[in-house]
């Protein structure tokens, strides 16, 4: 009797531990509703920036490794922008929103999760460390971001995902001439 209790409580907390690493994954809201919400559903025309040249080089350098597409879309509206990135966090892609406003994050969401782990960079705790942050000398963040245990490599692929948004966001207001 006591085995079978054993074995019970076991598979139990074998049951649980699963449906909560599962019910992590998903997607929290799709894109093209995150740009929706952004624009009040006038959603501008979408861009591209390539990965070549310098933009590449630095891309590349803030990732630590080579960008999984040679160009990535956005959408901007005056000094507004919205970039919809990705990036690894232990072995799949964490696809995030980004508003970049006149310079600084106005707000990031993150919009698929599909990490066994690290779920936790979706709560608001963790993505309002980022709200008026900037990019600095040598393309580093204006404010440190907390980690959460457990969740290193999610918070990771957020922080170089920030880094990247505020770069690109800066480099198309340059061509763009504002």
């Amino acid at each position: 009797m006591m085995v079978r209790l054993y074995l019970l409580s076991l598979f139990l907390l074998i049951s649980l531990a699963n449906s909560e690493a599962s019910l992590a994954r998903g997607v929290y809201q799709h894109p093209d509703a995150f740009l929706a919400e952004t624009f009040a559903d006038k959603v501008p025309k979408a861009q591209f920036i390539w990965f070549t040249g310098e933009v590449g080089k630095t891309v590349k350098s803030i990732l630590s490794h080579k960008p999984a597409s040679l160009r990535t879309r956005y959408w901007l509206q005056d000094e507004r922008s919205v970039w919809i990135l990705e990036e690894i966090g232990k072995d799949k892609p964490i696809t995030v929103g980004f508003i970049i406003n006149q310079g600084q994050i106005e707000r990031i969401k993150v919009l698929i999760f599909r990490e066994s782990r690290g779920w936790e960079i979706k709560r608001n705790g963790f993505t309002d460390q980022f709200k008026d942050i900037t990019l600095e000398k040598e393309n580093r963040l204006s404010k440190r971001i907390d980690s959460i245990s457990g969740a290193t490599l999610s918070v990771n692929a957020v922080t170089k995902l920030s880094r990247v948004a505020l770069y690109l966001h800066s480099q198309v207001l340059k061509k763009d001439g504002t």
